[in-house]
């Protein structure tokens, strides 16, 4: 892992009702340095400032003097002086803001990303992916924005405001405070079109949360689009959520496009009146002309910070609108990969109220149930005894799905897993590794509650091979060696391959296993994507293995040298196997055939023959389907 550079700090911590506070937080560990860009910013503001303080002396005390104390070229340089001195410090202090900008956003973008995939499954069961990915990369941006532009830019105003209100105030009491006058109304306007683009902004991104999921789902079903000719139907739609985005975001330039007109009219007027004035007080010989053109340029720099207020007072609201839709994704609860829970699940509605995985104030929804020594005290390699005890299961919706599942299964034993779809077998192999937890009843590895196995612990006994596989855009050696967290010889890559019957596809590839498979592997067949996914499995050398409908993408005699290699390894594992083929199923240790979230059958192929049920129906109707195709 590549060593922080910036100042590590939870974001839990960022969590604040009050977004300016929680914003104020997320800043912890670069205050000094954004502070150093404020400071810097004030001393170019001064710089200006004086720039026009001098040009009153200049004109007042030296240009109509016949012998001036200074000579003009002094001046001039103090002129030169002046403007690289605000030069220099204004760029200094967007400099300062930037880095602590992108140090931020850096530290951000990071905890998103590992705080995504720490997350349950049931929140990414509900969690579009085009959402996330604008959350993760849209909103934050304008959080940068806000960081690097919007808040120095805040500050400036107001240093700018102060320091020239005072410097005028103390040329001419009269005027500093003529320009004022419309400074009200500024506001009230700039409060009121930052609540009216508050909300549009919200939509705006929501809807572009929902342009990014269409585009994502299309990209990447685009075999099914084109399979099914359906281009013209997928056109459509995605131009219904296109137009909506246009419908929102011209609602938003709008409301940005009317803005300005309004305050910048308001503001010129402003002026005009202050030139006005001074040019009365002027001829009436009230204020000097070195004080008149100073107090021209000093207005500028009142009425330009009041107008352009509003506007970053608009514009911030849009990173106030980013920072909730980003906190929405870290206040979410992450599970606990390394603290055991108790054996009692939660109820469903602890499920509910939290919305994600269970009761509030604790990660995984358990109270802590065993010590450090106890913990500790667990194998580092289990047996693969699991046993199901009255176990139940319901989502977030209250749909039970599976109901008072009991049995038991010895190590070393294969367990074969069947059913009509939809009557719970994934659901049930889901439990094993904890993706979710049971609402009902217990289960137990090797004598103990599953809950007291610290989640990275048992998820590292576990090897599952999903029913879709998937793999990364990299190397088939990388893809075959990815589940193993350490250094793997080529002879392991090579040996899982051969047992997955996958190594003379790889050796007939140019490059053999440094082939770079592309996105999701659609360089490989389904078949050979599967087996590399067995390979990965297989490499990480569980004591657990899973295979969900995990040989169905292969042919029959694939097949045949798979079972054969599991065959080999089955002493020492406990493999759950999904399955639909009878040839599967019939060598299984133990067969559950499901219905309804329900075991209706149970026992070995001998025993499920003998008895009139599902198993034995439909092992004769594939039966009878082999014989009529031979």
């Amino acid at each position: 892992m590549i060593h922080s550079i910036y100042p590590t700090l939870d974001l839990n911590q960022t969590i604040s009702a009050n977004r300016l506070v929680g914003l104020w937080k997320l800043m912890t560990g670069f205050r000094l340095t954004y502070l150093g860009a404020v400071v810097a910013l004030a001393v170019a503001t001064l710089a200006k400032t004086s720039t026009y303080l001098l040009l009153q002396y200049f004109i007042d005390d030296l240009l109509l003097q016949e012998q001036p104390a200074y000579p003009f070229y002094l001046i001039g340089l103090s002129f030169i002086g002046l403007a690289v001195v605000q030069g220099a410090f204004t760029y200094l202090s967007g400099k300062l803001a930037a880095l602590s900008a992108q140090g931020i956003i850096l530290r951000l973008r990071n905890f998103l990303f590992d705080h995504l995939q720490r997350l349950p499954f049931r929140y990414h069961d509900h969690a579009q992916t085009g959402d996330l990915v604008q959350r993760c990369s849209s909103d934050v941006d304008t959080i940068q924005r806000f960081f690097a532009d919007q808040a120095l830019e805040v500050g400036r105003i107001l240093l700018l405001f102060s320091v020239n209100f005072l410097a005028l105030f103390t040329l001419n009491t009269k005027l500093a405070l003529m320009s004022l006058v419309t400074t009200p109304i500024v506001f009230v306007i700039s409060i009121f079109f930052f609540k009216k683009i508050h909300a549009a902004y919200e939509a705006h991104q929501e809807q572009e949360g929902d342009l990014s999921t269409a585009l994502q789902e299309n990209l990447s079903g685009v075999r099914v689009v084109k399979a099914f000719a359906r281009q013209e139907f997928e056109m459509t739609k995605f131009e219904e959520t296109n137009h909506e985005q246009y419908n929102r975001g011209r609602k938003l330039v709008l409301m940005h496009s009317s803005y300005w007109p309004i305050v910048e009219t308001i503001s010129g007027m402003q002026m005009l009146f202050i030139f006005f004035m001074g040019g009365l007080m002027t001829i009436s010989g009230e204020i000097t002309i070195g004080t008149y053109l100073a107090v021209a340029g000093l207005v500028i720099w009142i009425v330009w910070p009041m107008q352009n207020l509003g506007r970053l007072m608009v514009q911030a609201s849009m990173g106030l609108v980013s920072y909730s839709r980003v906190i929405e994704i870290i206040q979410e609860v992450e599970e606990d990969l390394s603290t055991p829970a108790v054996a009692t699940p939660p109820s469903q509605a602890a499920y509910k109220a939290n919305g994600t995985n269970g009761v509030k104030g604790h990660k995984n929804g358990h109270q802590p149930a065993l010590s450090e020594n106890e913990a500790e005290a667990l194998p580092p390699v289990v047996k693969g005894e699991v046993e199901f005890k009255n176990v139940s299961f319901e989502y977030n919706d209250t749909r039970r799905v599976l109901h008072n599942l009991s049995f038991k299964v010895a190590p070393g034993q294969t367990v074969a897993i069947m059913g009509p779809t939809g009557s719970g077998k994934s659901s049930l192999i889901n439990l094993l590794p904890r993706f979710y937890e049971a609402t009902g009843g217990q289960i137990w590895l090797d004598g103990r509650p599953l809950e007291q196995y610290p989640l990275h612990t048992l998820r590292q006994q576990i090897g599952i091979v999903e029913q879709e596989p998937f793999l990364f855009s990299r190397t088939i050696r990388d893809n075959i060696a990815y589940g193993v967290d350490r250094e793997v010889t080529k002879a392991e890559v090579e040996a899982a391959a051969k047992i997955a019957a996958v190594h003379e596809v790889i050796t007939a590839f140019p490059d053999g296993y440094n082939t770079i498979v592309g996105e999701r592997g659609v360089t490989l067949s389904g078949g050979q994507k599967q087996r590399v996914c067995i390979a990965r499995t297989l490499l990480k050398n569980p004591a657990i293995l899973i295979f969900d409908d995990a040989v169905s993408a292969v042919d029959t005699e694939t097949e045949t040298l798979i079972h054969a290699a599991l065959e080999r390894l089955r002493a020492n594992r406990t493999t759950f196997v999904i399955a639909h083929r009878m040839q599967t199923v019939m060598q299984a240790d133990i067969i559950l055939v499901l219905d309804k979230g329900r075991i209706v059958q149970q026992g070995s192929h001998a025993e499920l023959m003998t008895q009139d049920g599902i198993y034995r129906r439909t092992y004769n109707l594939q039966a009878q389907i082999e014989q009529e195709l031979s």
